[in-house]
């Protein structure tokens, strides 16, 4: 599909949470910022398929904790995961506690800028990249649309 036909130029964050969101640029600019200064993106097979360089936005946890994922127990949380979804249908899940209790999380970025540009047509306005993961390029969401938080047991 045409990358231009793809573009998302905001984000909503729904499911289990006491705050659904719709955010744009603007509005996720407002989030205390990050800074990335460089990614290596490798497949899922370990292969080098480039790199993100100076990449600028917020931690998908400063977004959850804005949107204040929904408990009604205390272990509701070991059992809630977040999908983050892409404009082409590219869906991507983290837990709870990767995002929240783990050093992982503090490289869990929504990005809008790079290079000190806004993202161009072939990542949209508004992307994703987990720094830490060891195989970057699996959970590097381009078009990023949504982030829904879903407990999946009982």
């Amino acid at each position: 599909m045409e990358p231009s036909k793809l573009i998302t130029d905001s984000i909503t964050v729904s499911g289990a949470v006491d705050n659904k969101l719709t955010l744009k640029v603007a509005d996720l600019k407002a989030f205390p910022p990050q800074q990335i200064s460089e990614v290596q993106l490798q497949g899922r097979s370990g292969a080098n398929v480039g790199k993100l360089i100076n990449v600028k936005g917020v931690r998908l946890r400063d977004i959850l904790e804005k949107a204040v994922v929904s408990t009604k127990d205390h272990n509701d949380v070991k059992k809630t995961v977040i999908i983050a979804g892409a404009s082409d249908g590219y869906k991507v899940v983290y837990s709870w506690s990767e995002v929240f209790n783990s050093a992982l999380g503090d490289g869990v970025i929504v990005y809008f800028e790079k290079d000190g540009a806004p993202l161009g047509d072939d990542e949209g306005r508004i992307a994703m990249i987990s720094a830490q993961d060891l195989r970057t390029g699996p959970r590097h969401v381009k078009w990023l649309q949504s982030i829904e938080v879903k407990k999946i047991a009982e």
